[in-house]
């Protein structure tokens, strides 16, 4: 998904340069929308939904730091791009994402564009759910708490899902697809269409075109050439 950018900068050569250069050498932002001057800029930033702000510092009609305080409670990235090294520490203060200077060095602007990337990038994952403790099978009589750590692993029986604990084996109700859905960041993974299995009772793993996995009960489990490389990275 490209990076939707603005750019607001008095001069059009330079606007037109910088819009050329992104176009050219960083194919992950998308110029949506340039300005002229403080007025203009306020009214592009109001209205435009974008991440990435190329800023000049001095404008018609005020400077950048005009539009900055007029930002209010919109979120985005800015790259200043100025002739002016000596307003860098006040334009640092205002949480710049990078400052470069003129004539611009296209090195430089896909160094800032990339840091801006990956600055986007883990503001925009979203948080690991925490990992679940007990889960839920349901019978005729009622439900019971089964604690995650006592689940060796579960097998598909078409429709129905039998979970193997250490002592004993409960049959539930809901498809396999369910526990992959609950389970896959509290110690599960994938290993087959067939199991998905708890990580922590894995004892050994046997190479082959698959291979298999002997688990903690003793029981042997098929793990599919397709499943093969997200049951190992677990073990790097």
């Amino acid at each position: 998904m490209k990076i939707k950018a603005i750019i607001i900068e008095d001069e059009k050569m330079s606007r037109e340069i910088l819009a050329s250069y992104l176009d050219k050498y960083c194919p992950a932002v998308e110029v949506i929308g340039m300005a002229k001057d403080v007025k203009e800029g306020l009214e592009l930033l109001r209205n435009a939904s974008f991440e990435l702000l190329f800023l000049d510092i001095e404008l018609p009609f005020g400077n950048a730091f005009d539009i900055l305080d007029s930002k209010g409670n919109k979120e985005f990235e800015t790259i200043f791009v100025t002739a002016y090294e000596k307003y860098a520490k006040e334009a640092l203060n205002k949480h710049a994402a990078y400052y470069i200077l003129k004539p611009i060095s296209i090195d430089e602007l896909i160094r800032a564009v990339d840091y801006v990337q990956e600055k986007l990038s883990v503001k925009n994952e979203k948080p690991l759910p925490d990992p679940i403790e007990k889960i839920a099978v349901s019978d005729n009589k009622g439900m019971e708490l089964i604690p995650v750590k006592d689940i060796i692993y579960l097998r598909a029986q078409d429709n129905y899902t039998e979970m193997i604990l250490e002592k004993r084996k409960i049959l539930s109700s809901k498809a396999l697809k369910h526990y992959d859905d609950k389970l896959s960041h509290s110690g599960f993974v994938r290993i087959h269409r067939s199991y998905f299995v708890n990580i922590s009772h894995i004892e050994k793993y046997i190479k082959g075109s698959g291979g298999y996995v002997l688990m903690s009960n003793g029981d042997h489990l098929d793990v599919s050439a397709k499943k093969k490389e997200a049951l190992l990275k677990h073990f790097k």
